[in-house]
Parts: C-alpha cells; structure tokens; sequence
C-alpha cells in the first residue's frame, strides 16, 4: 500500500474550496488509494487555519476519519529536542515545526512521498542524503 506523508497545506486547499490550490489537490486526493501518515503538530496547524471556518474543525475531524489518516504523536521531549536540531539545521530555508516532525516521521517509518505545498521546503529537506518525492508535483 502507498504511504504519504500529509503536509498542513494540502489538507487546508482540499477542505477550502476557495484556495487557489483546491483542485489540483482534490484530483489528487481522489486518485490516490494508498494511506496518508501525519503528525499531530500538522493536525495543530491544520486547525489554526480552520478554525475561521464555523465547520472547520468538525470538518477537519470528518476528513482525518474518512480516509483512515495515521496520525503521530510528536511531543515528547525526545521528538521536540529532534525538531529543534533540525529546525536549526534548516534555519534559511526555513522549516516550521510541523515540517521538522513530517521529515523526523519520514526518516522514521522510510517514507520519501510527501503530499505537501510547500515545494521549496521539501525540494530542500532531506532523510541523509536521500530528497522527498513530492507528489503533487507528478
């Protein structure tokens, strides 16, 4: 089965109907058969960007629930300290928190396809030496 990492923007674009990103990201979210994999610091963000919404948030559940996302938990003081190290390494790129915990979770489970709209991040970022596949781009 294919696994994807599941950045914060694909998931806002697909749920706003409104984002300049929405279709693109819709197509791919149809054709895609495979599982996605997140974090909960991309849960968090997602929510931020949601919240205007009345819906968003029960919207954002509804969606996480109907296509089976695995989401993992990132906050122990292991991960955080893991984060930090990266977010430094990244610093002019610059990578978020919730980036860091997508490439630590990637580099964890071997996962290089990442669903993802931050295409200069993620064209930047690496697990060792080895780039991510972004999907969205193919």
């Amino acid at each position: 089965m294919e696994l994807w990492l599941l950045d914060t923007g694909p998931i806002v674009a697909f749920l706003d109907a409104r984002d300049k990103e929405h279709e693109i990201v819709a197509a791919a979210f149809d054709a895609f058969k495979g599982r996605f994999i997140t974090t909960s610091a991309v849960v968090v963000e997602a929510m931020h960007f949601l919240v205007g919404s009345r819906s968003g948030a029960a919207v954002l559940v509804d969606f996480f629930l109907a296509s089976r996302t695995e989401i993992h938990e990132c906050m122990s003081v292991e991960g955080l300290t893991e984060a930090v190290e990266l977010m430094a390494k990244y610093v002019d790129t610059p990578m978020d928190f919730a980036d860091a915990t997508l490439v630590l979770l990637g580099k964890s489970l071997k996962i290089q396809e990442v669903c993802t709209l931050d295409r200069r991040g993620f064209r930047t970022y690496r697990i060792g030496r080895k780039a991510f596949r972004l999907v969205l781009d193919e």
